[in-house]
């Protein structure tokens, strides 16, 4: 079910697109970012700066179908249900700041 949502996730956007997560508003998904508090989580994993689990060497998101599996793991760990829409803003954020998937 995770790998049909996440799928879906990737068709919505459009992968033929430059930017694999067009559909997706990346300051609605900073906001929602910021709302459910996800560096909080980061934080304790990274030694305080939640910002590097992005940016580390052997990070597990390497490609955008990865990055949408990444943010339906970590909303269900945290309990946080997201619709596609915010999701895929999310995405959006992430990759914009960090990521740069073309």
């Amino acid at each position: 079910m995770k790998k049909i949502i996440a799928g879906m996730l990737l068709l919505y956007c459009g992968i033929a697109n430059a930017d694999p997560f067009a559909g997706g508003k990346p300051e609605n998904g900073k906001k929602l970012f910021d709302q459910y508090q996800c560096n909080s989580c980061h934080n304790g994993k990274m030694g305080g700066d939640g910002n590097a689990i992005f940016t580390r060497p052997d990070r597990k998101v390497a490609n955008p179908q990865q990055l949408a599996n990444q943010i339906t793991v970590c909303a269900r760990n945290a309990r946080v249900k997201l619709t596609a829409q915010e999701k895929l803003d999310v995405a959006a954020y992430l990759n914009k700041s960090f990521y740069k998937f073309k």
